[in-house]
């Protein structure tokens, strides 16, 4: 696992998809080239002094070395945007959120890719939100005549 350290990969990756947790954002892209996961780590100044950053990134590191990687997508990029609550919430806590958050990742790039599974067809939207509203209208409409 390697790490991002370009400014034109961080922005790279902000483009694609994200998941929130309380103690942080993962952003994930997936690459077209052969290499290694790497993932890379920022904190906002809006999060502290110096020192409560760094102590942020290194929780986040720590959380990255411990999960395993199979839990990643090979050939993907990562990056982790701490939240001060990266600061007080319990390692354990980071640790599961982060696995949850990959695995929401993962199901989302599978919906992308084969569509969202409805349970019923009258679930299935099918046209604008404009549409779908006029036809609830006219639904209820029908249903106060009868």
């Amino acid at each position: 696992m390697d790490r991002l350290r370009q400014r034109a990969d961080f922005l790279a990756v902000a483009n694609g998809a994200r998941m929130n947790s309380a103690a942080f954002v993962l952003q994930a892209r997936r690459r077209d080239d052969d290499g290694p996961v790497r993932v890379g780590f920022t904190v906002t100044r809006k999060n502290g002094t110096a020192t409560e950053r760094n102590r942020i990134r290194r929780r986040l590191r720590e959380v990255v070395k411990r999960l395993d990687v199979i839990s990643m997508r090979p050939h993907s990029d990562y990056v982790l945007v701490g939240r001060r609550a990266a600061l007080n919430r319990d390692f354990a806590t980071m640790l599961d959120d982060l696995r949850s958050a990959l695995a929401r990742l993962e199901r989302q790039a599978k919906d992308s890719v084969t569509g969202p599974s409805k349970a019923f067809s009258s679930e299935v939207d099918t046209g604008s939100r404009q549409e779908n509203a006029s036809k609830e209208t006219l639904a209820q409409a029908a249903n106060r005549i009868e």
